[in-house]
């Protein structure tokens, strides 16, 4: 027995395609397989539980891949106004916070609720605990080996995701190795939006602190890219939205890298050695590890003085100009060498994939084998945080089952 349309990965893409093609083609017959017991587990998680779901500024900037220019007709097409449609007929009406689209339930798992229900109603046929083991192409047909069963189908949509999230939310990126070896070209994988490893010595004393600061990584002695938001120290290494932001570059380039904080960003150095004589001048009956209390989160203050050869016992009064500037220096350019990343299982995306040159930027569908399509994070696209990679999930899904149901009426 054919089904019409074999969906592998019931995430966030996943689901999408297959609620998408019944709703506009209910004689077409759609089977999900997801290796988990459940569908949409990694996307339950995602914007800490409420779901970023899109975003009001989906242009190009915030994409990332060898060719980034592939995901722009989808994104065009089917855009955050075509998802909000979506969702609404679904049951999931959509709030902002400044540019950020999100459930107004801010629940993921109602978001995951929604879609499940909408399947069901819509009668795609769901087989969960089903690992997909090979990918055969059977008389004009695709065979879809599992581990307890096999399926035909007429198209298959590759929505497997990749390693993200870890095995623990069904991310092992075995799919890709599937279809690696069936000779799919594909684009080195790297964690993306995630934590930084750096040099312990000085972040282990500021574990827990935040700070507002603008992040700069850096190669060479230039900057790769910056990012300004709440930064976090953390035992090991740095987290908060501009590091992960600009945590990508460092895992793609075989380059050593910086990472630098500017803890006072809206001070130029020469303004802030100013103030900082001035303080000098006002707490000199001080001691230095008071001297940037009120200023700076104490602790960091305190490692700051202690990072520039100061002893915390010593007065304020023994800070002299050239003291200053190195302290403003430190401020300026607090920076830490980078060793690695907290890793795929932390990561909230996975920069590389499937080589996006065999395939159609209009349909998503493979140029050397008809029938075959991927959609979402298998693809060597990735977004920016901040629903960017939701919304390519939303978008390449809708192009994808567009696809199918205009080729299964010629």
């Amino acid at each position: 027995m054919v089904t019409d349309v074999i969906i592998i990965g019931a995430g966030a893409s996943g689901l999408c395609a297959a609620i998408f093609i019944k709703q506009n083609a209910p004689e077409l017959s759609v089977r999900l397989l997801e290796s988990q017991a459940r569908v949409g587990k990694k996307l339950a998680t995602t914007g800490n539980g409420r779901c970023n779901i899109t975003n009001k500024d989906i242009t190009l900037s915030h994409y990332h891949g060898e060719n980034v220019g592939f995901c722009e007709y989808a994104l065009n097409k089917y855009d955050r106004f075509s998802v909000e449609r979506f969702f609404e007929k679904i049951g999931v009406p959509f709030t902002f916070e400044g540019d950020k689209g999100y459930p107004a339930c801010l629940q993921a798992a109602s978001v995951v609720d929604c879609m499940r229900f909408a399947a069901e109603k819509l009668g795609v046929i769901l087989n969960t605990e089903t690992k997909v083991t090979n990918i055969r192409v059977s008389g004009g047909n695709y065979q879809v080996v599992c581990n307890n069963m096999n399926f035909l189908c007429k198209n298959v949509i590759v929505a497997a995701g990749l390693f993200s999230g870890g095995e623990k939310l069904g991310a092992d990126g075995s799919v890709l190795g599937i279809l690696k070896k069936a000779g799919f070209k594909t684009v080195k994988t790297t964690p993306a939006i995630v934590q930084l490893k750096t040099e312990t010595d000085l972040v282990k004393q500021l574990k827990g602190i935040k700070v507002d600061a603008l992040v700069s990584l850096k190669a060479d002695g230039k900057v790769i890219r910056q990012e300004i938001g709440e930064t976090l120290f953390c035992d090991y290494g740095l987290s908060g939205p501009p590091v992960l932001q600009v945590a990508r570059e460092s895992q793609r380039a075989d380059k050593s890298f910086k990472i630098s904080l500017d803890l006072i960003p809206d001070t130029d150095y020469n303004s802030l050695c100013e103030k900082l004589l001035e303080r000098v001048k006002n707490l000199s009956y001080l001691p230095l590890e008071e001297f940037f209390t009120g200023m700076l989160n104490k602790r960091l203050g305190q490692v700051i003085i202690k990072s520039v050869g100061f002893k915390l016992n010593q007065r304020v009064s023994e800070l002299d100009k050239s003291a200053v500037k190195k302290l403003a220096s430190v401020i300026k350019n607090f920076e830490f060498k980078v060793l690695g990343s907290t890793g795929f299982s932390n990561s909230q995306v996975t920069a590389g994939g499937l080589d996006t040159t065999g395939f159609d930027d209009k349909t998503m569908m493979s140029k050397t084998n008809k029938g075959f399509y991927a959609i979402g994070e298998i693809l060597d696209i990735d977004g920016d945080c901040g629903g960017f990679n939701l919304q390519w999930a939303w978008s390449s899904a809708m192009c994808a089952a567009d696809s199918i149901i205009k080729e299964s009426k010629k």
